[in-house]
């Protein structure tokens, strides 16, 4: 019997035309075991493209909240050690939850980020390693006062983060990964990075960042304005 722990892939779906891309890209992984979480967002769009992989993974319904609050139903349904977000208009390579899981139990990690693609909606390469890379942790940390450095779709963490930090913002429509990733910071949870490019992240004109990016601007000033005070205290007490 494999000494491997399992690992839960979260995919929120709502009306988005890749979907099946995204689910075969989890089906793809070289890892062994995973389990895949689709949670249907309240979809009208799209649910067929389902069909072909309803045997091979769990499919979860709820009624319309948005990304967190499907986030957060997955991952309280998840039986892995390990819960992986995947976009349902990203992919994920095929190595990706290998290389992540092997780095996070050598360094008991809690939480990690990779490098990433950019790909275009006929899957055609946009721009490779689009990750910022940073010298420090406190370049890392400072990085948060003007934009979301981390992929939320490079990010594995173990299941007792959120135990310690909490779930995803649901109040928050776009930037709850942004907050969540402060709050990682803030207590004191080592944020490793993998320098290893491991997802293709999708730049098309249905996707929320384009379609909403008044919302996520203004989310992100309330968001850091809200933690300002402690990430000032934070970014003064570190080396």
């Amino acid at each position: 019997m494999s000494d491997q722990p399992l690992v839960s892939i979260v995919i929120p779906f709502y009306n988005c035309p890749f979907i099946d891309q995204a689910v075969a890209s989890a089906l793809q992984q070289t890892y062994s075991p995973i389990e895949i979480i689709v949670v249907d967002d309240g979809s009208t769009l799209h649910q067929e493209k389902l069909k072909p992989f309803l045997s091979r993974i769990h499919y979860l319904g709820k009624s319309n909240g948005g990304t967190a609050s499907a986030l957060n139903y997955g991952i309280r349904m998840a039986a892995g050690e390990y819960i992986a977000w995947l976009s349902s208009d990203d992919c994920f390579y095929p190595h990706k939850v290998a290389t992540q899981v092997q780095y996070m139990r050598e360094r008991q990690a809690l939480i990690s980020c990779t490098d990433f693609n950019l790909i275009g909606p006929f899957n055609e390469l946009m721009m490779p390693s689009l990750a910022v890379k940073f010298p420090s942790v406190r370049a890392f940390f400072s990085a948060m006062y003007t934009f979301c450095p981390v992929n939320g779709c490079t990010v594995m963490m173990h299941r007792s983060l959120p135990e310690r930090v909490g779930y995803f913002n649901e109040a928050l429509s776009c930037t709850q990964d942004y907050e969540y990733w402060l709050r990682v910071f803030l207590a004191n949870v080592d944020f490793h990075y993998i320098n290893e490019t491991l997802t293709a992240y999708r730049w098309h004109e249905g996707m929320g960042t384009r379609q909403r990016k008044a919302v996520v601007d203004r989310e992100f000033s309330r968001v850091r304005d809200h933690y300002a005070p402690q990430m000032n205290s934070f970014l003064q007490a570190m080396p």
